[in-house]
């Protein structure tokens, strides 16, 4: 399959991986000043070398135009070294799409910067992912995402650990109640700065959740000397859970030092709630972070009607829609429901329904 420009670079790949057809990607930002790929596009190229077997890889000299051949997906247990350009929920992402499909299940150590205000976090990642998985049928036994070691751009030194069970197939879900907020829950974090500032952003948060919901409970994590990485900063992370075990998250990460100013930590925590009530409104079943995760899940289902309710499409996920058609043509039914008079619902949502292409994990043996 051949495609063109830098865009959506990790999706070409990981579905690539997924369904074994080679891909060739041409004009790798051929006409800018610095062409070819970057060197986390690069690092992301050997993380995913490390965990299959047989991938054959070319790339010209200009890094303008790669061709991919995929090899079979083993795991194991993988140590990665993430470029400290993107966070290591750049790896991760790509990671969660995968980790189920492997022939051993995957022990992975992956070290760089866990905070970053481009990517997902490590901390949103662990809050909203994992229990989206379970909900798919992957075995909650192994799977988990433990931050060992903080780290801040645009130094790094933060170390993840991530361990997932291989599965024989997606079970078809039908999560189209979002259910009404329970509780809120959170981590402010803060690493080579006074402890007190993880405090104020908790203070300034709540000013805000307060007036909504009772039941919150905001953690603070302060880590120090080695566990702290290389670089100062802060940040908070929220998760609000409904009733029907749906986790919506936000998160705000400080701006890195050298690159602009420094945030308040009471604006950063009051930005963050009012994020995660943002999140919230647009409502769904799924957050708007992983919503390609889910729609993957659904086109590798058993060969059953899966349907998922989310809030409105981010250009991500249409991007990956479209991924979807070419690898596995698989297409989705897309409705759109408004809001109902009586009661406020939020934003305009979307069901997405499709049949699932029965993947199976033709390496895992059946017991």
């Amino acid at each position: 399959m051949e495609f063109e420009g830098c865009s959506g670079f990790r999706q070409r790949l990981v579905l690539s991986t997924l369904s074994g057809k080679p891909v060739k990607i041409r004009n790798i930002r051929s006409k800018d000043d610095n062409p070819g790929l970057r060197d986390f596009e690069a690092s992301f190229i050997r993380m995913l070398d490390k965990l299959t077997n047989g991938t054959r890889i070319e790339i010209n000299q200009t890094g303008t135009v790669l061709f991919y051949q995929p090899g079979l997906l083993y795991g194991g247990s993988v140590e990665h070294e993430c470029n400290v350009q993107r966070s290591v929920g750049y790896y991760l992402e790509a990671l969660l799409m995968l980790a189920p499909f492997m022939k051993t299940p995957i022990k992975a150590v992956l070290k760089g910067i866990t905070n970053h205000p481009t990517d997902p976090s490590v901390d949103l990642l662990k809050v909203t992912a994992v229990p989206l998985m379970k909900r798919f049928g992957i075995n909650g036994d192994g799977l988990e995402i433990k931050v060992v070691k903080r780290g801040m751009a645009p130094g790094g030194g933060g170390e993840v650990h991530f361990s997932c069970p291989v599965s024989r197939s997606m079970k078809p879900v039908q999560l189209t109640e979002a259910g009404k907020i329970k509780r809120i829950r959170g981590t402010a974090f803060s690493v080579r700065v006074s402890p007190q500032m993880a405090n104020r952003i908790v203070d300034s948060a709540r000013s805000i959740l307060n007036k909504f919901i009772p039941d919150i409970y905001i953690y603070t994590d302060h880590m120090k000397g080695p566990n702290s990485g290389k670089s100062p900063g802060f940040g908070l992370v929220l998760v609000a859970e409904t009733l029907n075990g749906v986790f919506l998250g936000a998160e705000v990460v400080s701006t890195p030092q050298g690159q602009g100013e420094m945030q308040l930590p009471e604006d950063l925590g009051r930005n963050c709630a009012k994020l995660l009530l943002e999140e919230i409104y647009r409502g769904g079943c799924v957050d708007s972070t992983n919503q390609s995760l889910a729609l993957l899940y659904m086109t590798l289902g058993q060969q059953e009607v899966s349907k998922t309710l989310l809030g409105p499409l981010s250009p991500y996920t249409m991007d990956f829609l479209r991924h979807i058609r070419d690898f596995f043509q698989i297409m989705f039914k897309i409705e759109t429901q408004k809001p109902s008079e009586d009661e406020c619902k939020g934003g305009e949502k979307v069901l997405m329904t499709c049949v699932g292409a029965g993947y199976n994990n033709i390496s895992k043996s059946i017991k």
